[in-house]
């Protein structure tokens, strides 16, 4: 820990995101991925294929999205750090190792010794077995079930959790749940499971579990400004504290408040299901019955050309924010800026967005168009 923690000095202006690197590789052992995830995790941590070779098993190797790299595709490796006798990790960067590989590696290396050996004992459980996750969060499994999943997870009966919903398109969601979580408040535990193209993140905070909104918004904040644009479309929804046993329901409240979260800033990004409060009803609504509302129509229509888009991010700044300055600081833009494209909306759907009326639907249409994009 002192050789870390001068090697941390060294880095200077990267010493923060060198914390949050340990923190990521942490949660992963803390959860007891198994090896092919922590593979895909230190390819989407990384942002380049990443791969392990470990004795008497074949190489394993994985894309930034976390997909499987061919095996006919040679190995370039721009850094690695040998396991012992015939094993080893690796990265296949394209450009110059960047500034923390070194970092990100010796946490490979440590972390892959780690959940090889977590891997061997045949007696013990997968604490973080994907199959337990499901079992807590199904319908229809009987309660003494549940129970025992939640105890050989580690989930604390007594103490409240909260599930998350979480999707990243063309990126393993899985990993980017574990990255996300990882730069929060430490948590007693955080158990994941990938279900179709979404993540269910089962977490129990270790004092309130009112502050995850908060730290979930601040960690994809500090996302957004490290990667920019470059950075995956995370989407989040939160469900409610429930008691371990009730975790369905929060399960199924994260689920639908992910409907009404969009990409891009961490207020729209990350939907808390009590926040949403009657807005929920929009939910039960056909998606064809919203997509043939006028309102709603011409949204999508808009939003169709590039400029179109951009006029329509404006609206939902200024309808967010409150006000044309507020959302100019929101969108980096001047404020002459942001008048001119929502004048280009008032233009497109007849509305006066200086009129209480038309701002609530403008609000409403909004909300409507994301549960069906």
């Amino acid at each position: 820990m002192k050789g870390l923690l001068l090697r941390l000095s060294m880095v200077d202006a990267d010493a923060e995101a060198a914390v949050r690197v340990i923190a990521y590789f942490d949660a992963l052992v803390e959860q007891r991925a198994t090896v092919a995830m922590l593979v895909r995790s230190v390819a989407a941590l990384a942002e380049c294929p990443a791969g392990v070779a470990m004795p008497g098993a074949e190489p394993l190797r994985a894309g930034p999205e976390g997909k499987p790299v061919p095996i006919e595709v040679p190995v370039v490796e721009s850094g690695g750090v040998d396991l012992g006798p015939q094993g080893r990790v690796w990265l296949e960067r394209a450009s110059a190792p960047g500034p923390l590989d070194d970092l990100v590696l010796e946490r490979f290396a440590m972390s892959a010794r780690v959940l090889t050996r977590m891997e061997r004992r045949p007696s013990a459980p997968d604490l973080a077995d994907p199959a337990l996750v499901e079992l807590v969060l199904a319908e229809r499994e009987a309660v003494e079930d549940r129970s025992r999943a939640l105890r050989l997870l580690g989930i604390d009966a007594t103490g409240p959790v909260r599930v998350l919903a979480v999707a990243a398109p063309g990126r393993d969601a899985g990993a980017e749940a574990v990255g996300l979580v990882a730069r929060g408040r430490p948590l007693r535990s955080v158990r994941v499971a990938v279900v179709g193209e979404t993540a269910a993140v089962l977490l129990q905070p270790r004092v309130d579990a009112v502050t995850v909104v908060d730290d979930l918004r601040a960690a994809l904040t500090d996302r957004i400004r490290e990667r920019g644009t470059s950075g995956p479309a995370l989407r989040v929804g939160v469900g409610a504290p429930v008691q371990p046993l009730l975790a369905r329901s929060s399960w199924l409240q994260a689920q639908l408040a992910l409907r009404f979260a969009v990409p891009g800033v961490a207020q729209d990004a990350v939907i808390e299901h009590a926040a949403l409060g009657a807005l929920t009803l929009l939910a039960d609504l056909p998606p064809a019955r919203l997509r043939a509302e006028p309102d709603v129509a011409a949204l999508l229509a808009l939003a169709e050309t590039e400029s179109g888009a951009l006029d329509v991010d404006t609206l939902e700044a200024f309808c967010r924010t409150g006000s044309l300055r507020q959302a100019a600081l929101a969108l980096h833009l001047h404020h002459s800026s942001v008048a001119a494209r929502l004048a280009h909306v008032e233009d497109a759907l007849g509305w006066r967005l200086d009129e209480p009326q038309s701002r609530f639907r403008a609000r409403m249409a909004l909300l409507a168009r994301r549960l069906v994009l």
